[in-house]
């Protein structure tokens, strides 16, 4: 655990539920990979795949050869290094609900060793896998879970599903996911804080105007339209990412890099967010139009049925504490947006008196854009002297200082985020994965804008598909005397 004395086991084996689902093709099965090609799993690991699928160890091992060619970058895949890394899995067929089976997962780790589990299932299949896991041997001390979300759709459904996994694991070995927790540039953000002197002393309302998170995605449904149309843009990206990202950029320099002092400040920043009122909020739903040049049909055309769903939502919050009072946090997230694009804007104050506004120079406030994806980089928008000779004074121009990590780290690979978090799994460090107790401040805010969002009668407004969400989201920022990002 960085920051720690105590080294947690590393595990001997990884269980992979849900192996041959989407997640596991697109993510799991090539980050794991792409650690083992780098030499950063143990040597004696091995992983077991289990899903309902019937497979048996050769027939799995080529549907992972498959997942592997088709999404590892063709740069990195080596026949040899895949090859290798596919006799470590092995793979057991088992019904999440079928008790019975639990005992052939069982078998096919015995050996002892310390055991992490990947659960990438249903949540309505969490509380049986946990209670047959028990049954088996497959909880307690020697093992740890990793959850993917969602975890719940409001407080209580979550108060229970985490009450169901602590009956079996406790919360030091319950690895709770957020991916953007894995991505460089979300890490970056605390080395950008922490171990840069230049900008802490800056870093309050002092000096801070406001602050911009975006999440912006070009996609509709893409076959989750079950669990979107009951979710929504709120529940789907503001209660995990968007906070975990606020919390972030708003928390208090830790102590140390560990997981208790890192996620601490975390909390304190969630439960220190003002109830939000519908006023400060607004949603919508994308009609047809056209991303990227292509048409595309309307939610409800594309969902097959009428919904009163968000795809958009754009917030106005505000953290009450002496570091951030009254500086706005204005979040905004959609589906059918103009371009994918997911940032953080921290726009400095403007200068309270310019030595150069005799000539007609504008000085622009400063602003620090950290681009999280697509790409991955972090500019400072600077004012410097126009180059020439000008009478009557200086001009000015806004410049661009860049961090493109494709550049500055071009030696270094772009990894999966689910390669850090899954490395982390193995070794137990619970850093970068989120605790009990910071999931239920996230949905216990999240809960009272949607009870404010009902008793204010609220109903998405329409945005045609392309546009940046409904006109009435630029008003959101626009009567603050401020504009969006774009």
């Amino acid at each position: 655990m960085p920051g720690g004395s105590d080294k947690p086991t590393k595990a001997t084996t990884l269980i992979l539920f849900g192996a041959t689902g989407d997640l596991a093709a697109r993510m799991l099965l090539p980050s794991l990979y792409g650690l083992h090609r780098d030499g950063l799993l143990p040597e004696a690991l091995k992983i077991v795949a289990t899903s309902r699928s019937a497979h048996d160890d050769a027939s799995f091992r080529d549907h992972a050869r498959e997942a592997l060619g088709a999404h590892v970058p063709e740069a990195f895949y080596e026949t040899g290094s895949a090859a290798t890394f596919l006799e470590r899995v092995s793979y057991v067929t088992l019904d999440a609900t079928d008790a019975a089976g639990y005992q052939r997962l069982a078998d096919a780790v015995q050996g002892g060793g310390e055991i992490a589990i990947f659960l990438s299932t249903a949540p309505s299949l969490f509380k049986p896998t946990i209670d047959n896991l028990e049954a088996v041997g497959l909880a307690g001390p020697h093992v740890r879970l990793a959850l993917e979300k969602p975890l719940g759709s409001d407080l209580a459904s979550s108060c229970a599903i985490n009450d169901a996994v602590a009956k079996a694991f406790p919360e030091e070995r319950t690895f709770r996911i957020d991916h953007y927790l894995g991505k460089e540039t979300v890490q970056n953000l605390l080395a950008l804080r922490f171990a840069n002197l230049l900008f802490e002393p800056v870093w309050s309302s002092a000096h801070i105007d406001h602050v911009q998170i975006t999440v912006a995605e070009t996609v509709g449904l893409e076959g989750r339209a079950d669990y979107y149309d009951g979710a929504g843009a709120l529940r789907d990206m503001v209660q995990n990412h968007m906070l975990q990202l606020l919390a972030l950029v708003a928390m208090e320099p830790p102590a140390s890099f560990d997981a208790t002092a890192v996620r601490d400040e975390k909390v304190k920043v969630l439960r220190s967010l003002r109830p939000m009122r519908a006023e400060d909020s607004v949603i919508g739903q994308f009609t047809a139009g056209a991303v990227g040049g292509k048409p595309v049909p309307a939610y409800a055309e594309e969902l097959g049925k009428p919904s009163g769903i968000e795809t958009f939502v754009a917030l106005k919050a505000h953290v009450d504490n002496w570091r951030w009072a009254g500086v706005p946090f204005y979040l905004r997230t959609g589906k059918r947006l103009p371009q994918r694009r997911t940032e953080i804007a921290i726009q400095f104050r403007a200068l309270p008196h310019s030595m150069f506004a005799s000539g007609g120079a504008k000085a622009a406030p400063n602003r620090l854009i950290i681009a999280i994806q697509p790409e991955e980089n972090i500019t400072l928008e600077l004012m410097a002297k126009q180059p020439g000779l000008d009478r009557g004074g200086i001009r000015l121009r806004e410049v661009e200082l860049d961090i493109e990590k494709a550049d500055a780290f071009a030696d270094v690979r772009r990894r999966i985020a689910y390669e850090r978090l899954l490395l982390d799994l193995i070794e137990g460090d619970p850093t970068l994965f989120v605790r009990r107790d910071e999931v239920e401040a996230q949905w216990q805010w999240v809960d009272q804008i949607r009870a404010a969002w009902e008793q204010a009668g609220a109903t998405p407004r329409p945005y045609a598909a392309g546009n940046w969400g409904p006109s009435a989201a630029i008003a959101l920022i626009e009567r603050d005397g401020r504009s969006w990002n774009d």
